[in-house]
């Protein structure tokens, strides 16, 4: 199974652990978590595209942790600003793939696969 592969199962497990929203966002525990997901996605949404990987898969996972949530606007909100501000992040640094570039996919791509498992095992139904 390719890292990728591993990345995106836990994303999908993460998102369907904590697929009812807390009665107050503020109070989740695991919202900061989720937030900083959606960062990642949105950072690799960027930078896969830039080195070659063509297509939709970074935000299509963004959207599926979004309906796993169902959240409420302002939430919402949230999401998209911070799945934004990962995409936005490299734009500014980078206009072509490079040997950093490939080096922060893969710090990413870890980073995602810690947030998910942690997610999904600390507050899993």
């Amino acid at each position: 199974m390719t890292r990728a592969s591993l990345f995106l199962a836990a994303c999908l497990a993460a998102s369907m652990a904590v697929g009812v929203p807390p009665a107050s966002s503020a109070e989740a525990s695991f919202e900061p978590g989720l937030m900083r997901l959606a960062e990642v996605l949105g950072s690799l949404h960027f930078l896969r595209n830039l080195c070659g990987e063509k297509g939709d898969q970074w935000r299509v996972e963004m959207e599926k942790l979004m309906a796993s949530e169902n959240p409420d606007p302002q939430r919402r909100a949230r999401f998209i600003a911070s799945f934004n501000r990962g995409y936005r992040s490299f734009g500014g640094t980078y206009t072509q793939c490079t040997a950093s570039a490939t080096e922060a996919i893969s710090r990413y791509m870890k980073e995602g696969e810690t947030l998910s498992r942690d997610i999904a095992s600390r507050y899993g139904n």
